[in-house]
This record gives structure tokens, sequence and C-alpha cells, in this order.
């Protein structure tokens, strides 16, 4: 019996670490073609971007984990059946629910490992990643100077350059406008070519400009402020020295990022989500306060001895018994009040509707820290029935069979927190709809595959369809 498991756990292995890395590969190159525009011509170390590829990878897991247990749990089981053993093993007596024990044991322990991954390592991933993904997309571009448009990448500069050579660094046509204010930019240096290079360090650019020459022009010395200097200097070569710092990558501070539902566990999201709750019934006692200084002309004053003379109420005409100039009072006064009341209440309904979405959020984050572990045994409960039953290995059928009930999957699982965070529905069942859907029908494969059912065998079908035919010729 040892034996048998330790051959199907190796059968396994193999497959899953295959394709959860191919798996894995994939999304990592959907989102560098995603971000591939914010990634290239800024001038990144190599570091960074295996850091944000890296983070990246962590945030996939939850997408790349399920599809890989199905995946590789059909490509077991079929080949099994597709090379006898799992005739042979059922031949020694052994039911396919005895040969499948081995690895629900395996996938409980990979679905009680992913919660602990997203509830302790997920969200330190996904602030990381996001943190990191905002200030690359921030940084700006590493081409300082194009060619044939003036570029004002440098703070004081503005520095315009006509030609570059293939190798990006000899320049041609070079001008050099400096930014001063107070000299109304009248600084601006020209040259017929030039060499461009960086500091070692990537602290400073370097351009070494030849034949070129130099204009000034400054106010002249005190007691002569109507009077202008101009100035103009030849050179055969001079350096001129611009300032990087600004082109380094300015990491903003992680715990900015703390508040998003993302990047909270367990116990932050049911904090924050109680907090909320809170903050929503306490101001539900705030509401009348600020209502009701609007509603006095629904109250009745009481009658005073001073001599007023009081008017019955008709009810056909309210503003009876007044003159014109108290009824356009009154009628103004009336809509005053109601303009107040629709902007507090609109107010009130902008704030409740803001804070039940944010509560739906921490619902929806709170669930996924379950549904990816269930997610995980509910596939396995299809894919490992459906490779006994199908009997084919490798990277054919399986792979469209698994895709086929994973985008099952992510469709009802999208649609569903879509429905929540719209409010259609509750957290729990539009969390847990898929694993709900799925479950039925892992359950009725296992119980087809045990009992050797040809639930996929077409010339079962195709007898079947022939019988119907000669009926109904009959």
């Amino acid at each position: 019996m040892k034996k048998i498991h330790l051959l199907i756990l190796r059968s396994f292995i193999r497959p899953f670490a295959v394709t959860f890395g191919i798996v894995m590969f994939v999304l990592l190159m959907l989102f560098l073609f995603k971000y591939i525009d914010d990634l290239i011509g800024k001038g990144f170390e190599w570091y960074t971007i295996l850091q944000l590829m890296m983070y990246a990878s962590a945030t996939n897991v939850a997408m790349a984990l399920p599809l890989s247990v199905l995946l590789s749990s059909i490509m077991t089981y079929g080949s099994l059946g597709e090379n006898y053993e799992l005739v042979a093993i059922k031949a020694a007596g052994i039911s396919l629910r005895r040969a499948m024990y081995p690895m629900i044991v395996v996938v409980a322990i990979l679905s009680i490992a992913a919660f602990i991954f997203s509830d302790n390592m997920l969200p330190v991933a996904n602030r990381k990643y996001y943190s990191l993904l905002y200030d690359v997309r921030q940084q700006k571009s590493a081409s300082l100077l194009p060619e044939g448009v003036f570029s004002n990448s440098f703070p004081d500069y503005s520095i315009r350059v006509s030609r570059k050579d293939r190798d990006g660094q000899t320049l041609h046509g070079v001008m050099i406008y400096t930014k001063n204010q107070a000299d109304n930019n009248l600084n601006v240096l020209l040259a017929k070519e030039g060499l461009m290079y960086r500091t070692p360090d990537n602290q400073f650019l370097i351009l070494k400009l030849k034949d070129g020459v130099r204009y000034d022009e400054t106010t002249g010395d005190k007691g002569l402020e109507d009077r202008q200097r101009f100035t103009r200097f030849r050179f055969k070569e001079t350096e001129q020295i611009f300032d990087l710092s600004f082109m380094k990558l300015h990491r903003t501070d992680e715990n900015l990022f703390r508040q998003a539902v993302q990047m909270m566990d367990l116990k932050q999201l049911k904090y924050f989500g109680d907090s909320t709750k809170r903050q929503a019934d306490s101001a539900l006692s705030v509401n009348y306060k600020l209502i009701s200084p609007y509603i006095k002309y629904c109250t009745i004053p009481k009658k005073s001895a001073a001599g007023i003379k009081y008017v019955a109420f008709n009810k056909k005409n309210s503003l009876d018994g007044l003159s014109m100039n108290q009824k356009l009072a009154a009628i103004s006064n009336a809509s005053n009040e109601v303009r107040s009341l629709q902007d507090i209440i609109k107010n009130r309904a902008d704030f409740y509707k803001e804070t039940f979405k944010s509560l739906r959020r921490f619902d929806v984050e709170y669930q996924k820290k379950f549904t990816l572990s269930a997610a995980c045994i509910a596939l396995f409960l299809i894919g490992a029935p459906l490779g006994a039953i199908i009997r084919k290995g490798g990277l054919g059928m399986p792979v469209v069979v698994s895709v086929i009930f994973f985008l099952i999957y992510y469709i009802i699982s999208t649609i569903g927190e879509k429905s929540v965070k719209d409010g259609d529905i509750s957290p729990f069942v539009g969390m847990w709809i898929a694993i709900l859907v799925l479950t039925p029908i892992g359950l009725f494969l296992s119980y087809k595959a045990a009992n050797d059912s040809a639930l996929f065998d077409m010339e079962v079908y195709k007898k079947f369809f022939n019988r119907l035919v000669r009926r109904n010729e009959q």
C-alpha cells in the first residue's frame, strides 16, 4: 500500500511543479506586457525590476495555485489510467477512493499552506508590490536628450540636440539654454558636436562639447541699470555637468499603503471592518439632529394672549389668510429649507454609500483568505476523477479540460465578487458561489470514477444515438 501511495505522489509532484512554474511564468509575462511602458527607458537597476517581478509573482499565487492543482491532478490520474496502472490498482482490491487518499492529504496540506500564505505573506507582498509599482510608474524617463526637441528633464536647463549617432552618445548641434528668471533666460551655449556619458556612480551626466560658443547677457553695474553687458566665449572644448539625482528611484513609505484592504491580514480586516460598522451605526444618531432644525414647519405654535389674530388652517390652501408678501416670504423660506434638507440628505447618502462600499471591500478580502484554500480542494475533486475517467496524460486533453473548468471557476468567482462589491448579494454567497457550484460537480465525478463510468467515452454516446436512429426508422 505504501508503494502505491509513493507511486501516486511521485506522479503528482513533478507535473505539479512543472505546471505551477509554467502558469507563474505566463502570468508574469502578462504582467510585463501590461507594464512594459512603465519599465522600459527609465534607467532602473536590474535588481529593481527583479524585485518587482518577484512581488508580482507572489500576488499571482492566488490564481496559479488552484489551476496547477487542477491540471496536475488530471495529468496524474490520466497518466495512471492511460498506462493501465489504475486498472492494476483496482485489480489488487484497492478502490479509487483509497488510491486518492495520499493525494487528498497532500492537497489538504497545500490548502493549509495557501491559507497561511494568503493571511501572512500575501499582505506583505501586496504592500511591497503596489508601493514599488507606484514609484516605478512615477519615475521619469531616462531618455534625457531626444533628437530635434527641447528637453526640460534637467530643472535649470533646456537642451536641444539636432542629431545623435547610432552609439547614442555622440551629439551634433547642441543648444543649451540656462534658465535664470533674474536674467530673463539670456544665457545660451551652442556647440557643433559633443560626447555624452555618465559618471561611474550614475550621479552626474557629463557633456563634453567641442567647437562652440557661449553667449551671456547681463545687466550693467550699479548706477547703470539701463545698460546691459553682452559677453561671448568661444571654446574648442568644454564640459557641462548635470546632476542626475532626480533620476533615482525615490521610494514611498510603505506604511502609506497599509490602509488598503489587500495589505491586511484577518485580524486587521476584522478590526477595521468592525470600526467602520461602529462608525456607520454612530452616524445614525446624528441624522435626526441634523434634520430636526429644518422641520419646524411641521410644528404648531402655542396660542398667545397678545392680541394676535389666528387663522384657521385650510387644507385646500395652506397659505389662506396671509398677505401677498407673507405668502412670498413663506414660500421662499420653505424652498430654502427644502434645498438645505436635500443637501444634507445627499451628503449623508454619499457618506453611507462610501461606508458600506468600504465594508463590502473588507468582507470580500476577508472571505478571499479562505476561498483560495477551498478552491484547491474543490478543483482537486474535479481533476482527480476527471483524469481517471478520460485516461489521458500529458499536456493535450488535460490542458483543455482543466482550462475549461478553471475558466468556469474564474468567471463565476469574478461575477460573484463584482456582485458583492455592488451590494447585490451577501459577501458569503458571492465569494463562495464558485466553490458551491464546483464542489457538487467534483463529488458527482468522483462517484462516476469510482464506479468506472464511461462518462467521456464517445463510443457509448455513438451507440446510444445509433439506437435512437434505428428506433425512429422502425
